[in-house]
């Protein structure tokens, strides 16, 4: 059998479609190194060689695009991947930042993600704890409980959740949630180790509304993230949560975020006629997709502009970008 060739019309899908918007995009939780080595794999000749000629081409503004003004990458595996420091590292000069990263502001945030949270250990939290000192880093996470996969036994996971709040909540830094299918005990130990003006982003939510009202009551400064999976027919919840926070006097405590390379907003293909079948990744340039959806959730109280302008203002109270 030959050996098979890999994919080389990116075209179809790098970048995003036109979308008339001017307001810049602001992704609150991506994992780019994982968007990228998915971009490697489906396109093994495609154009993009590196990670900073993939963030140039496919980020990049054009006649009808908004542009990618910031991203918050984030890094959440045990061990930690090494990877990040250079990537980091890169972003920290101004003149870098125009010519590796095309202007965007590249910042990022660290942690372990619950499903690995067997594999956290003392060397794993000595590297994050030396990744919190780094000037592009504004966060610690993503962390948290997931009772669906159940990867990690529920004790161990609730530990190493502790263990990572205490030193957050020491350092002064926001936090990235990660909570799935364990509403009663992520409420309880947020509660009991989490100060009630610290920051949070409950990242990709898709639980009960009713855990999200009952957090974002408790801790004035939490925000309810949003992914494309809002746009998900099998998705009700997140749908039901932003219809009652539209219907309040104040404005919705939400962000906008892809957590790419998942979750494709599937309102997407309404503007990809050429395409056929599911796109292989997601990417922070389809932003604009999720906020038009949320936009049309709510009865157009708020237009897709305004969305995303939100998104962008919450964004910058909770992680400063």
């Amino acid at each position: 059998m030959g050996k098979k060739k890999g994919l080389t019309e990116d075209s179809l899908i790098l970048p995003a479609p036109s979308f008339a918007s001017t307001i810049p995009i602001v992704d609150t939780h991506t994992h780019l190194m994982s968007t990228f080595s998915a971009y490697r794999e489906k396109y093994r000749n495609g154009r993009f060689e590196t990670i900073y000629d993939f963030v140039r081409g496919v980020y990049a503004p054009g006649e009808g695009r908004p542009r990618v003004q910031s991203i918050v990458d984030v890094w959440c595996e045990a061990p930690v991947q090494s990877m990040w420091r250079e990537i980091a590292d890169s972003a920290v000069a101004e003149e870098n930042r125009m010519e590796l990263w095309g202007g965007i502001s590249y910042w990022f945030v660290m942690g372990v993600h619950p499903h690995e949270a067997k594999q956290y250990d003392d060397f794993v939290e000595k590297d994050i704890l030396e990744a919190m000192t780094h000037p592009r880093c504004v966060g610690w996470g993503e962390i948290g409980l997931d009772y669906h996969y159940d990867n990690s036994p529920k004790h161990l996971q609730q530990e190493v959740l502790v263990r990572q709040l205490r030193h957050a909540v020491r350092l002064g830094k926001p936090l990235t949630i990660h909570t799935r299918e364990a509403d009663e005990d992520i409420e309880r130990i947020l509660k009991a180790e989490v100060p009630r003006d610290h920051k949070i982003h409950i990242h990709c939510f898709t639980d009960a509304p009713e855990l999200a009202r009952r957090l974002l009551s408790y801790f004035p400064n939490l925000f309810i993230g949003i992914t494309g999976v809002i746009t998900y027919s099998s998705n009700l919840n997140t749908v039901a949560l932003v219809r009652q926070l539209a219907d309040e006097p104040t404005p919705p405590r939400i962000i906008l975020e892809t957590d790419a390379p998942y979750m494709v907003p599937s309102n997407l293909y309404d503007s990809l006629p050429g395409v056929k079948g599911r796109l292989p990744f997601c990417h922070t340039a389809m932003i604009p997709w999720t906020a038009q959806f949320v936009s049309q959730a709510v009865s157009e109280k708020f237009d897709a502009d305004e969305v995303m302008a939100l998104g962008r203002e919450n964004a910058r109270i909770m992680y400063g970008v």
